[in-house]
């Protein structure tokens, strides 16, 4: 299949790489010049502009966030170069941006669909992640063989595109959730005088041995949030999306408020680009414990 990608950072770069080794054809594009260059050599053409992509079977976005998203798409008027392509929408947005997509493409005639994801860079490299789908059936009964090279598994959770939105940012509330129980238990065995590697080790394996538990409970134990997997200041505008999509639906998120408090003591305290685990730090602070 002819397929766009635009947007290759790490998730999108890994992505785009394996639609590359499942022999399709690949047309990128991105504003930093480094991530094409490396797909290039891997197969990859280099698009003109992200219009320039937006043609073939699909067109793939993987872009960082709701403003990003909208000038490309939205305030750039952006349609197809040629065809009837289908837009998937991979990237993480508010539920506001979310409708104003689906309304944009209805009114271009264009096929939509919105396909989140859950899943690290290494786990996008090994074609492994989890998608959550919705849209037009038809639409993404075209790009399903595209997302079975992306993923492991699809769930699909609706004729609504704005309904994989919604279900990336909850389950990204419960990974911050469990985050932040990882960091306050770390602290509470260090302030002991406890290893936290060994007695987290003892606790996720006896109670939480999953993936989530066990790649942020080492990285917590040890201490280590670089290189990131997933930037802290992306994860502060996951919990805001959470929040927002609780105001809309008067739903009480008060493990969100708290998690907010906590990326912004982060934030100012420069771990902005350290990755998301980081929070863990701000409850080491408040333990009064040194990293």
């Amino acid at each position: 299949m002819e397929v766009g990608f635009v947007g290759v950072g790490r998730m999108g770069s890994a992505m785009a790489a394996n639609l590359l080794k499942a022999g399709h054809r690949v047309k990128v594009w991105d504003k930093s010049v480094e991530p094409l260059r490396a797909l290039q050599k891997q197969g990859a053409e280099i698009a003109a502009d992200a219009r320039d992509a937006f043609r073939g079977d699909a067109l793939f976005s993987m872009l960082p966030n709701d403003d990003v998203i909208r000038d490309v798409f939205i305030t750039g008027r952006m349609q197809p170069a040629s065809g009837r392509p289908v837009h998937v929408n991979m990237a993480t947005a508010s539920m506001q941006l979310a409708n104003d997509l689906a309304a944009y493409h209805a009114d271009q005639g264009v096929p939509y669909v919105a396909a989140t994801v859950w899943g690290r860079p290494d786990v996008a490299a090994a074609g492994k992640l989890s998608i959550v789908v919705a849209g037009d059936p038809q639409a993404i009964a075209r790009v399903q063989p595209l997302l079975d090279v992306i993923g492991q598994k699809t769930w699909h959770v609706g004729d609504e595109p704005s309904r994989a939105n919604l279900a990336k940012i909850a389950g990204n509330l419960m990974v911050a959730c469990a985050i932040e129980a990882i960091a306050e238990a770390a602290a509470l065995v260090r302030a002991h005088g406890m290893s936290a590697p060994e007695v987290l080790d003892a606790i996720i394996t006896s109670l939480f041995n999953v993936p989530v538990y066990r790649g942020y409970g080492d990285m917590i134990a040890k201490q280590q949030y670089e290189p990131p997997g997933f930037d802290l200041v992306l994860g502060m505008k996951d919990v805001r999306l959470a929040l927002m999509a609780g105001e809309e639906a008067n739903v009480p998120l008060p493990f969100a408020s708290t998690l907010r408090d906590s990326f912004m003591d982060a934030i100012a305290n420069g771990d902005a680009h350290k990755d998301w685990s980081a929070i863990a730090r701000v409850a080491a602070r408040r333990a009064g414990l040194q990293d």
